[in-house]
Parts: structure tokens; sequence; C-alpha cells
């Protein structure tokens, strides 16, 4: 799948489950790392599991397996690794303590269409 499949498949998965405030970066020629890094927020930690969860879904049903997930039940930050997108899922504290967004400031911010 190409990482802008992807993406869109993560966009569209955090915005069924309601994802605040998120943002993605295009990486590419800057990062080895990943060719995008989204973050979103979540305002419990129930919405937080449920948007991995919306993700991880999304991505089995593109028969797409390649993933790691990161975090336990109790975190406030979850990331899915899924090699050529990175989502990084927080609550609104952790966001702000983490600022990963300044990390990525070298990158191009993505437009996200909102519903």
């Amino acid at each position: 799948m190409k990482s802008e499949e992807l993406l869109d498949l993560v966009l569209n998965a955090i915005s069924e489950r309601h994802g605040e405030d998120t943002e993605a970066y295009d990486m590419r020629g800057i990062s080895i790392l990943a060719d995008y890094f989204v973050a979103t927020s979540a305002t419990s930690s129930r919405q937080l599991h449920a948007i991995a969860n919306s993700i991880i879904e999304a991505c089995h049903e593109a028969n797409f397996y390649d993933y790691r997930v990161e975090g336990n039940h109790d975190s406030e930050w979850l990331l899915v690794d899924l090699g050529d997108v990175v989502v990084n899922i927080f609550s609104e504290d952790a966001r702000a303590f983490y600022n990963l967004e300044k990390i990525w400031a070298d990158g191009k911010r993505v437009e996200i269409e909102e519903d």
C-alpha cells in the first residue's frame, strides 16, 4: 500500500472516532523513519484506545497487517507504527508535554479536509 493511501486510511479512521486537532506532516526527504507523522488528541482514555482500534480495523479491512502498537491500557500516548506512517494518539496533556509537532516543523504540514 502506498504511503499516501495509508495516510488517507489513517485520517479517515481518526475522523470516525472524532480525534481532535489532527495534524499530519509530510516528512519525505527529511526523515528516514517514516514518510508521514500524524498526531491527534483524545479527550479520554476510552477515546484514545477507540482511535487506535479504528486505525487497526481499517488496516485489516485493507489487508494491511504490517503494524505495531506501543503503549498500554493506562497510557496517555499510544503510537501506531504503520511503517511509512506513524500515528501518535495523545491525551491533551501528553500532547502539550511532548510537543512533537515542534520536532516535525521541517516537514510540510498536510492539509486535512474537515468533515
